[in-house]
């Protein structure tokens, strides 16, 4: 049974992924460093969204800006209702969000408008807090299909098995997945599908504090393996943050990032809470 995560457009069902825009990247790997080498990795510019049925006064993120550099791993913190999950969808191009103002540039590439697969294939990749699955779909078959859109080529059923056990073997997996289990899924499909950028939402939710343990290994793991990888963390725990130690660490409170700083800004969370920026 697959555990779907927001990869490239996978077969599997008779879809067919909408064509990117015009100006959109050419689906290969790495499409857009080759070009724009020296670009952020992800910059975000005044960033106001909301929900796609909402009227304005619905605006859920209210002048979001931030920037990740390759190798950098960010922290996003803030209370229930934040806008933390919101951020995450309108980056990875969720229908459910729309931008009402600002942008998205990936690698120096404006992406605002960019279908979802377009992004993923691209090379930005979202684990869920919630990750689907989809009944009667082996992993192997979903993953290999992945890979293939990813990089604009087939893949070798051999390969995938072989770069899948691998994989399965580092991250100390059983093939079967439940739980804790479900969450090292999304590490394993962002360690095959090779992203540029991933986004972390709350991976960390609903973990006991080994198999929280786990999945920090597994994130560490996949950037010893690809040490340009930015990452963007959602997360309400600072508990996480004892295992995966972060570039940056920045609030966000009420739509807007409040305050940023290094490890020692999640450690004033945990000690005093947030109301400090109420």
């Amino acid at each position: 049974m697959a555990s779907v995560s927001a990869a490239p457009s996978a077969a599997g069902d008779d879809t067919t992924a909408a064509p990117p825009p015009p100006g959109a990247a050419p689906l290969s790997a790495t499409p857009l460093s080759a070009t724009l080498i020296g670009a952020p990795l992800l910059s975000v510019e005044d960033l106001h969204a909301g929900a796609e049925s909402a009227a304005g006064e619905g605006e859920i993120l209210r002048g979001v800006s931030l920037e990740v550099g390759r190798g950098e791993l960010h922290v996003l913190m803030g209370p229930n209702g934040s806008g933390k999950s919101t951020l995450a969808g309108v980056l990875l191009g969720s229908p459910v969000y729309k931008v009402r103002s600002g942008r998205i540039c990936f690698l120096g590439e404006d992406i605002t408008d960019w279908a979802p697969d377009a992004r993923a294939k691209a090379g930005i990749f979202l684990a869920f807090q919630y990750p689907e699955e989809i009944p009667g779909v082996p992993i192997s078959q979903f993953l290999r299909q992945a890979v293939a859109a990813r990089r604009g080529s087939e893949v070798s059923v051999l390969e995938v098995r072989v770069q899948l056990r691998e994989w399965l073997s580092r991250l100390g997996m059983d093939p079967s997945f439940s739980g804790g289990e479900k969450k090292r899924n999304e590490i394993l499909q962002m360690a095959l599908l090779e992203p540029e950028l991933a986004v972390l939402d709350e991976t960390d939710s609903g973990l006991d504090i080994d198999g929280l343990r786990i999945v920090a290994q597994g994130v560490q793991l996949v950037r010893e393996a690809r040490p340009g990888l930015g990452i963007v963390v959602v997360t309400h725990y600072a508990k996480l943050l004892e295992l995966l130690v972060p570039s940056r660490v920045h609030i966000l409170m009420g739509g807007r990032i409040v305050e940023s700083g290094g490890p020692e800004l999640a450690a004033r969370v945990e000690r005093d809470g947030y109301e400090a920026w109420r």
